[in-house]
């Protein structure tokens, strides 16, 4: 059974950092992609980033050059590092996979079958 689970959420300061993992089990990261997704109150699940099992990245323009994300297929495990927090990021995020060969925009995520439970970020003074 495909399992992911999030972790490192929390509540940060403005400016603050974050760095949220997204452990994978029941199968192994090294030919998904991996993809992070957000969903504040009253808002549709958007796109943060993605990241194909070459290592290649997409980006969120909300996001783009304050948050990055990898992965480390040794630990099964990928990794969305937030920094520059605004409240606007402020969302409960999400990790989903999807089988490299069964994607084709990355930062869709109706091609995402398996999804994690979801971790709260809350950007607040």
């Amino acid at each position: 059974q495909l399992q992911l689970v999030e972790s490192g959420g929390g509540l940060v300061q403005p400016g603050g950092s974050l760095r949220l993992s997204c452990a994978a089990s029941g199968f192994t990261l090294d030919h998904y992609v991996i993809g992070w997704f957000r969903q504040a109150p009253g808002k549709e699940r958007e796109r943060v980033s993605c990241i194909r099992s070459s290592g290649s990245t997409n980006y969120a323009d909300s996001v783009k050059g304050r948050f990055t994300i990898s992965r480390d297929n040794a630990k099964n495990t990928a990794y969305l590092q937030m920094n520059s927090l605004k409240p606007e990021d402020t969302a409960a995020y999400y990790c989903a996979a999807v089988f490299e060969r069964l994607s084709r925009l990355c930062y869709d995520r109706h091609e995402y079958d398996s999804w994690g439970q979801g971790t709260q970020v809350t950007v607040s003074s």
